[in-house]
């Protein structure tokens, strides 16, 4: 069948008019278990045979209806910031589009688009001279990070591998979990990630990384990097930005931000005081999939020296590189065919302009003071600590965090997680899309104490 044929038969935009609809009206879907989602979708098995436009159409919708609502009002559940349109539309032609942005020769003006994208964050962070790179995730950012703090620190590993090393890597003890799988990945080793312990709030502490670094040295360890963080994944809270840089710059050891969740704060004149320093680092990962609004996955690694991505990542290949040199991404990437994720930060940023992300962010953080405000009222509610960014982490004292969050989700409440502070399960609360309001943040919190109230003592 012809392009012509098929595209009428899709009727997409009728498709997304219904899931709109739906999504309004059933805010959080059913929870179904493994096995009775198999029950009602049937085979899921690609046939033997094709199946006709309409049919493949039904069961794409049947699948997205059975599948979490993450744009709702009622969605406080992972780190994501409800549904910019223009991005939304961007990805789509994307995909329709069907580029790879590893050469100018089959990408053209979108490898410009890319560009420009990264030398505009660049300009944000404070990394005038620095260089950057899309990758699919944060996880895979942080992952570039630590191959180039690693070859920086051991040169010979690039080439020859580093068979033998005793290279370390420092981070929070409350940090992502992408540090400890990617240094197994490395060849680093999970083992050689040291945990440096946090302070009461869950920031990383100074003194205590300096003592660490110091007993590995005189243990005959290498220091790599020091990979600090912006937005920490459960409270939401930041490594002292300024003070790791300036030990990083004494003990001559490259300084890593994972921003993935706060580099968005940079956006903000009022609260980019909390990555204060952040031009000092050598790399930061900045994921704009979460407050930016921007559909999964869509992640940058921006470094502050340019040459480091070539340095470690270029390889000759005559069949690929023929021309247009530096407008190579592929050159500077993990990837060779890549997805063209710049397109639609592109168009969202495009549609808000540096106005309208910082007022979405400080709308982000204003929901999230109300819902702080709206927990230390309550009588049965105890806030954990002061939300820095966009995460709440409070208890219920009628009942825990799991049984509460998981009621939530079986009534088609909300949907919500729940994580551990150390020895303390809480609810952690992610008020990140600006599209809601007080009233849908009240609304979880009256619908929390219904659950609560039925739940047994």
């Amino acid at each position: 069948m012809t392009l012509g044929s098929r595209a009428p038969l899709w009727q997409l935009d009728a498709a997304l008019d219904r899931l709109l609809t739906a999504e309004r009206e059933d805010p959080v879907r059913a929870t179904r278990s493994p096995e009775d989602l198999r029950a009602e979708l049937g085979d899921l098995r690609p046939p033997a045979h094709g199946r006709p436009d309409h049919e493949v159409l039904a069961a794409l919708e049947r699948l997205i209806r059975l599948s979490p609502a993450t744009c709702s009002p009622r969605f406080f559940n992972l780190l994501f910031a409800g549904r910019i349109p223009a991005a939304a539309a961007a990805d789509m032609l994307a995909a329709f589009a069907n580029h790879t942005m590893h050469t100018f020769k089959v990408a053209g003006p979108m490898v410009l688009v890319e560009a420009e994208l990264l030398e505009h964050m660049l300009e944000i962070v404070g990394f005038a001279e620095g260089e950057g790179s899309f990758a699919p995730g944060g996880s895979l950012s942080n992952l570039l990070a630590m191959a180039i703090a690693r070859n920086h620190a051991q040169p010979e590993a690039l080439d020859h591998g580093c068979a033998g090393a005793r290279a370390r890597i420092y981070s929070s003890a409350e940090d992502h979990y992408s540090i400890a799988k990617n240094a197994g990945l490395l060849g680093i080793g999970r083992a050689n990630v040291v945990p440096i312990e946090v302070d009461d709030r869950g920031r990383m502490r100074v003194d205590a990384l300096h003592h660490a670094i110091a007993e590995d040295r005189a243990r005959g360890y290498l220091p790599a990097m020091i990979n600090a963080t912006a937005g920490t994944t459960v409270r939401g809270e930041f490594d002292p930005i300024d003070a790791l840089a300036e030990l990083a710059a004494e003990l001559d050891l490259w300084l890593h931000v994972d921003a993935c969740l706060g580099g968005a704060l940079l956006l903000s004149p009022d609260a980019r005081h909390h990555l204060q320093g952040i031009e000092r680092v050598d790399s930061l990962t900045w994921d704009a999939h979460k407050m930016m609004g921007v559909p999964v996955t869509c992640s940058a690694l921006l470094l502050r020296d340019r040459g480091h991505l070539a340095r470690n990542l270029d390889v000759a290949a005559n069949y690929l590189f023929q021309a247009d040199g530096a407008l190579n991404p592929g050159r500077r990437s993990l990837q060779c065919g890549r997805r063209n994720d710049a397109l639609k930060l592109w168009a969202a940023w495009q549609s808000l302009g540096d106005e309208g992300y910082a007022a979405r962010v400080d709308r982000q953080l204003a929901l999230t003071r109300h819902a702080a405000a709206h927990i230390q009222a309550a009588p049965d509610l105890d806030l954990y600590q002061p939300p820095a960014s966009t995460n709440v982490c409070f208890t219920h004292r009628r009942a825990t965090p799991q049984a509460l969050t998981a009621a939530l989700r079986e009534q088609q409440r909300a949907l919500v997680s729940h994580a551990q502070i150390g020895p303390t399960p809480v609810i952690r609360l992610a008020c990140l899309d600006p599209d809601i309001d007080d009233t849908d943040i009240d609304t979880f919190f009256a619908e929390l104490d219904t659950v609560a109230a039925a739940l047994p003592t």
